[in-house]
């Protein structure tokens, strides 16, 4: 996908002037008695899943603009995502939309074998029609008031299942477009309860050895009501399935100045949280890059991982959600891939010591300015040598453009059609 040559080139014009920068920060964090090795080797162990949905270009309510060499199929997109990994080494596994990326589970395989990843979560998709359905989701799909509708939508979600037992995932994600968008159009508890009752029939097919994520979000499309609308209905949910279901946090998915590191910790409290989707915000959903917006944020989502993370039983899916509507979208990928793991080794370099200390005492000016010591300290050269170590690319969007990977997709992919709004 990308010749080894061309990165090792790119890196060896780089290499001389990462191992300064490398060493001069080594020699800082020394002072204040931190191993640079020890967080470099954390960095190395950190991975992010890709949306396979992400490596296309996105596209607003109005619509959609595609760019050159988009992905024609799953197979290019686990291409592209190869493309990824490869230039980051931070990017394992792919996190898959069915029935978007279904064909057989054995060419998938294959395809995952050829380009060095793996499978995360699979994701159901009950928020649109599909080419041959018998019912519609336009006003409901787990929770609509026909049942022969909602045990489509259990059975697609069986469905998704069934596909990643034979590629090795082991969480289904569930996020449902249900809601309604005028007060009185369904009954608010009635709703939720014909939900609750079909996430158990899904509940119910689950392997001994996976999980099932609710995720929740604040509106769209629904604008009245949504059905799982924040942390406490998924929370809700959660509890009421069972021990094998969990909440998925979409950073995007809150109202404006939510605290969302709050409900990070209290979901890792009550032993729920289960992942995330990566992204940033301006406004509402927009899925930007991750980092892009609100970076302290991301900091600050990851200081309270980072500070709870020997809790028993913690295993986090981290992903990324992202729509691309005016970027590469594996420029774009590969940015958020790295910022979120910038996020996670500021977080490590943390003196939770000092922290907690001045916490004890009261003292909310020194406690904010130990978090904030942590999140100013430039950690590239970490993040650089760790890519490196790996055989990765010290600069991979440098790297990825050199290659010309967008030039080569698009002279062999079919051009894609511009159409009307939508992710993808």
């Amino acid at each position: 996908m990308i010749d080894k040559s061309i990165i090792e080139a790119q890196n060896d014009a780089r290499r001389a002037d990462l191992q300064a920068d490398y060493d001069a920060l080594g020699a800082r964090l020394s002072r204040r008695g931190v191993d640079i090795g020890a967080l470099t080797a954390r960095a190395m162990n950190f991975g992010v899943a890709i949306p396979s949905w992400g490596t296309g270009t996105g596209g607003t309510r109005f619509a959609r603009f595609p760019g050159g060499g988009e992905p024609a199929g799953i197979m290019d997109k686990l291409d592209d995502c190869g493309v990824i990994h490869v230039l980051t080494a931070a990017t394992p596994r792919v996190s898959l939309h069915i029935p978007w990326d279904k064909v057989d589970p054995a060419l998938l395989l294959e395809k995952a074998e050829e380009v060095g990843l793996g499978f995360d979560a699979m994701n159901s998709n009950t928020f649109q029609d599909q080419s041959g359905q018998a019912h519609s989701y336009k006003h409901g799909s787990l929770s609509h008031t026909d049942a022969a509708t909602r045990r489509q939508a259990i059975e697609h979600n069986l469905e998704c299942i069934d596909i990643g037992q034979a590629i090795g995932s082991k969480a289904l994600t569930v996020w449902i477009g249900d809601g309604s968008n005028f007060p009185g159009q369904t009954s608010l508890s009635r709703q939720f309860d014909r939900y609750l009752d079909s996430m158990k029939q899904i509940y119910a097919g689950l392997p001994d050895d996976w999980r099932i994520f609710s995720e929740h979000k604040i509106y769209e499309p629904a604008f009245y009501s949504t059905v799982v609308q924040d942390w406490g209905t998924s929370l809700m949910t959660a509890q009421e399935l069972g021990p094998k279901a969990q909440c998925l946090v979409d950073l995007g998915h809150h109202a404006p100045n939510v605290n969302i590191e709050m409900i990070v910790a209290r979901l890792i409290r009550a032993g729920k949280l289960g992942g995330f989707h990566f992204n940033d915000s301006k406004y509402g959903d927009d899925d930007l890059d991750a980092g892009t917006i609100e970076p302290f944020r991301l900091f600050l989502v990851f200081n309270e991982l980072v500070e709870l993370e020997d809790t028993p039983d913690l295993d986090l899916s981290h992903m990324i959600d992202q729509s691309h509507n005016v970027t590469d979208p594996i420029e774009s990928l590969m940015i958020s891939a790295c910022e979120i793991q910038r996020a996670f080794v500021q977080a490590s370099l943390v003196d939770r010591a000092a922290l907690e200390e001045f916490r004890q005492d009261n003292d909310a000016l020194m406690a904010a300015a130990t978090l904030r010591g942590a999140f100013r300290t430039d950690v590239e050269p970490i993040l650089r040598m760790a890519r490196l170590r790996q055989g990765a690319a010290i600069d991979p969007v440098a790297t990825y453009r050199a290659a010309g990977w967008r030039a080569r997709a698009t002279s062999a992919r079919p051009a894609a059609a511009a159409g009307g709004g939508g992710i993808v």
